[in-house]
């Protein structure tokens, strides 16, 4: 038997040998479970889930399990939210930093899709000014909210401007990748047919990138109210930002934790106002196709 034929032929008598020596391993196959899964019972298992964190907070607070001075408990918080709201002092900060979000998300979503989609119009400027607008996403916007507070003052101006700065170039890059997905041979097929740049620009490279556009703004809505909120940290007179930085001078753990779950509530709120616009939106584009 020669070198090449002795692997061969213990492949052989192993094949062979394999089921009496070595017993086949049980092989377990996984299933997708497709089945739906009705509302109330995700909505049960969430609520859950927030009982088991809130009662199991507030029990460690009443045995001394959780340090109140850093935690404070549910029911302090309860008790000073309810103090914040019955004198209207918290239904105008929410006001504040709901406008200066909202403003800027607009103002961000409007000139992020008009650059994304001034790209279509030029590739050498388009080349030139993708790398600035990466540049300028990646730039951690805490570190220029002081100039812009600077520059802007410490009124609702400077909230706007820091939202907008933080969904803008997020919202651009989305809209430059939608140009670049558009088709092409049809641009040339239209072109070649006598269109115009500015018919074919309106009828195709609009349509075209609209699912593009649609599919960040779940993700820029965050970002705006984190705009906003940062640069209430850095000075402003109203606002939860504000609210949060005041209370942490005074030590006042319960009012941070008011600002902090009103801010998550609120993000809630716009995550699903605007998943309610772009399913729609969605709809409508398909509906025109």
């Amino acid at each position: 038997m020669t070198a090449v034929e002795a692997p061969t032929q213990l492949l052989l008598e192993l094949e062979a040998a394999g089921p009496k020596s070595a017993p086949r391993a049980k092989v377990r196959t996984y299933v997708p479970d497709n089945r739906p899964i009705r509302p109330w019972v995700v909505a049960f298992w969430r609520a859950c889930v927030v009982v088991a964190i809130v009662g199991g907070w507030e029990v460690g607070a009443r045995l001394g399990a959780v340090n109140t001075f850093y935690w404070s408990s549910p029911s302090r918080i309860l008790a000073k939210a309810a103090q914040q709201f019955a004198s209207g002092t918290l239904w105008g900060d929410i006001a504040f930093t709901l406008t200066s979000a909202a403003s800027g998300f607009l103002l961000g979503t409007v000139a992020g899709t008009c650059l994304g989609l001034s790209f279509w119009w030029s590739r050498l400027y388009a080349k030139t000014a993708e790398p600035f607008i990466v540049m300028f996403e990646a730039i951690p916007k805490l570190a220029l909210a002081p100039i812009v507070v600077l520059v802007l003052g410490i009124g609702m101006s400077s909230k706007i401007a820091m939202a907008t700065a933080m969904v803008m170039a997020v919202q651009a890059l989305g809209a430059a990748a939608g140009v670049r997905q558009v088709d092409r041979d049809l641009v040339r097929m239209l072109a070649s047919l006598g269109a115009r740049r500015g018919k074919i620009f309106r009828s195709v490279v609009v349509p075209s990138t609209l699912p593009w556009l649609i599919s960040g703004l779940r993700v820029t809505i965050g970002l705006a109210l984190a705009g906003a909120i940062v640069g209430e940290f850095i000075g402003s007179q109203r606002g939860l930002g504000r609210l949060i930085v005041y209370a942490g001078s005074v030590y006042d753990i319960a009012l941070i934790w008011v600002g902090v779950f009103v801010l998550a509530l609120l993000s809630v709120a716009l995550y699903l106002i605007v998943g309610f616009a772009e399913r729609r939106l969605a709809s409508t584009i398909l509906a025109s196709n």
